[in-house]
Formats: structure tokens, C-alpha cells, sequence
């Protein structure tokens, strides 16, 4: 067990590596293989009508006269250890880990994500914890009850989950349960969880239904299929033969031999919104990564790009890690 979580660490903090390198890549190669010179990557840092002293001097500050391994080397020593921007006139400090400054504000993009992510985390496991056991549950029942008006009612409305965009259903369930029954006035508003706890907990409930709602669907669904086919094999009937009672047949036999693939997608999902959910975020107007991550599109911001980028799939990263040694709990043959 211990050497299987070794070379899952070992295999996590590889593909970071290559995240970094694919990420430093598209932002700084891909642009330069296209045509673009140093100087006109330097001129996108400064803002709008630059004069040509500025220009080189934010070239010199960033390092794009450099190499490209050289630049790439102080991308990962700013990430890990901090990076010092010298232009010359001054020399500016970036702590670690160090993702650059922002265009709008010229102010360091990791403290800004930092402040946005209890947002995204209340948001994603909130939504999470109800779409897991929400859905496996349907998903079960519907198994065990195959042909059923509970089966078919629980897989039409599954099927409108899976279809429905969460724009589509995040604005509709503004407007029916905060604009036109107030069952959730808060909706929309953000109060941190320290500030007061009731509050955080009833301005988060629409949208973590909102954002579960999409999800259970899917697991339901998945659920359903692996419970129809498991509870066919042999080793049940063997269960049941030796006189255990059906409780224990389907959560101990039949439900643990159906999690495998639940954990897989569950990994990828709760890894991506942890990363930022950015149009539950943006339809809900909560300051969290994803709503973060959006607004920096939208004015060209590349260090905060790239910020959320780099912490997104370190989130990814994370959570398959994770659910790789849950395998080996739950699937004892994953150790060897």
C-alpha cells in the first residue's frame, strides 16, 4: 500500500510538472512560434499606448529576452521559491508562490485567488456532498427497483438534468425561488462562513442544488447501469446463498464492486469546480475562482489566467491522487 501511494505521489507531482510546462507553453512559446517578437509579448504587460522605453523596460523586468528555457526555469522558481522582477530603476519582490501581477490593478494575482477560494470551496463541496449521495442513492433504488414509476420518474427527470445547461437552470431558479417565491432571498449574495454561518449556509442552497441537480443526474444514471449489471454476477447470488440479508448484499457486495467507476468521475468533477464553477459562479454573481477566472478573460488579464490555470490543475491533480488511493480501500487488487 505504502509503495502504491508512492508512485502515485510520484506520478502527481510529474504531470505538474508537465501542466507547467504545457501552460508556460501556450501563453509564452505558442505566441513567439506564431511570430510575435519579444517586445510586442512585453507590450501586452503594460497597457494601453505604451511608449518604447516602457516596453523595454517591462522585457527586461519579465525576462522575455531571455531563452526560452531560461524563462521557463524562473516560471517554476516563481511558482515555487518567488521571483524578483528587476527592470533596473527598481526591484520588485513576487512571494511564493508567484503568478505575476494583474493588468487591471497591477497588484499580485495569488493573494486575489487566495481571497476567492473559501467562495469556490463552499460552493463545490456543498454541491458535491448532495449530488454524491443524492445520486447514488436514485441511482440505487432505481437498480433495485428496474421497471418501477420510481425508476422511469427518476431517470426522465436524471435525463433533463444531464440535458439542461446550469445557466439555464441556475436563472430559472433565480427567478422562480429568490425573485418570484423568496424561499431563498439570499440567493446571489455571498457572507463568508466565519462572518455568520446562517447566513453563508441559506445564500449557498440554491445554487449547490442548482449545480448538484446537473450532476446527480449523471451519477444516478451511471449508478443505475453498474448496480443492473452487478447485481447479476455470480458473487452476489453466492451472497445470497449464504444467507445474508439483502442489506448486506447490496451495499457490501453490490454497491462496493459499482463505486469504482463513481470515484473516477467523482475525482475529475469536484477536482474542476474546485478549480473554479465558472458559470454556476457567474449566474449566482459569487466572487469565487471561477468568477474570477471569467472576468479575467474577458479584459486579457494573462497573469490571472494563467494563475487559475496553474491552480486548477493542481486541484485536478489533487483529486485524482486521492481517489487513486481510495481505489486501493475500496478495490483491494488496485495495491498490487
Amino acid at each position: 500500500m505504502i509503495v502504491y501511494i508512492i508512485r502515485r505521489l510520484f506520478a502527481a507531482v510529474l504531470l505538474l510538472l508537465v501542466v507547467s510546462l504545457a501552460t508556460f507553453a501556450i501563453f509564452f512559446v505558442v505566441p513567439r512560434l506564431a511570430g510575435q517578437t519579444p517586445e510586442e509579448l512585453a507590450a501586452q504587460y503594460v497597457g494601453r499606448n505604451p511608449s518604447h522605453s516602457e516596453v523595454i523596460a517591462v522585457e527586461k523586468k519579465l525576462g522575455f529576452n531571455k531563452p526560452i528555457l531560461v524563462q521557463y526555469g524562473d516560471f517554476v522558481k516563481g511558482i515555487v521559491v518567488g521571483s524578483h522582477y528587476d527592470s533596473g530603476n527598481d526591484d520588485t519582490y513576487c512571494p511564493a508562490p508567484c503568478f505575476g501581477y494583474s493588468f487591471r490593478d497591477d497588484q499580485p494575482v495569488w493573494p486575489q485567488m487566495v481571497a476567492r477560494i473559501p467562495v469556490t470551496f463552499s460552493l463545490a463541496i456543498g454541491a458535491a456532498i448532495i449530488w454524491l449521495f443524492g445520486g447514488v442513492a436514485v441511482g440505487v433504488l432505481s437498480a433495485l427497483r428496474r421497471g418501477s414509476f420510481f425508476d422511469r420518474s427518476a431517470m426522465s427527470i436524471a435525463l433533463a438534468g444531464v440535458s439542461l445547461p446550469i445557466f439555464f437552470t441556475g436563472l430559472v431558479s433565480l427567478a422562480l425561488f429568490r425573485d418570484t417565491l423568496p424561499i431563498f432571498p439570499g440567493a446571489g449574495n455571498y457572507v463568508p462562513f466565519t462572518q455568520n454561518p446562517g447566513l453563508w449556509f441559506e445564500d449557498l442552497v440554491l445554487p449547490w442544488i442548482t449545480l448538484a441537480f446537473l450532476y446527480a443526474a449523471l451519477y444516478a444514471r451511471i449508478t443505475r447501469a453498474g448496480m443492473l449489471e452487478t447485481m447479476n454476477e455470480d458473487f452476489i447470488r453466492t451472497a445470497r446463498a449464504k444467507g445474508l440479508i439483502e442489506r448486506q448484499v447490496v451495499l457490501k457486495h453490490g454497491l462496493r464492486a459499482t463505486l469504482t467507476p463513481i470515484l473516477t468521475i467523482f475525482g475529475l468533477d469536484l477536482g474542476l469546480l474546485v478549480g473554479g464553477a465558472v458559470l454556476t459562479e457567474t449566474t449566482f454573481s459569487l466572487p469565487g475562482l471561477g468568477q474570477f477566472a471569467f472576468l479575467a478573460i474577458q479584459d486579457n488579464d494573462l497573469p490571472e489566467i494563467m494563475g487559475v490555470t496553474m491552480l486548477a490543475a493542481f486541484f485536478i491533480i489533487i483529486a485524482n491522487l486521492i481517489v487513486d488511493i481510495l481505489y486501493a480501500v475500496v478495490d483491494p487488487r488496485v495495491r498490487y
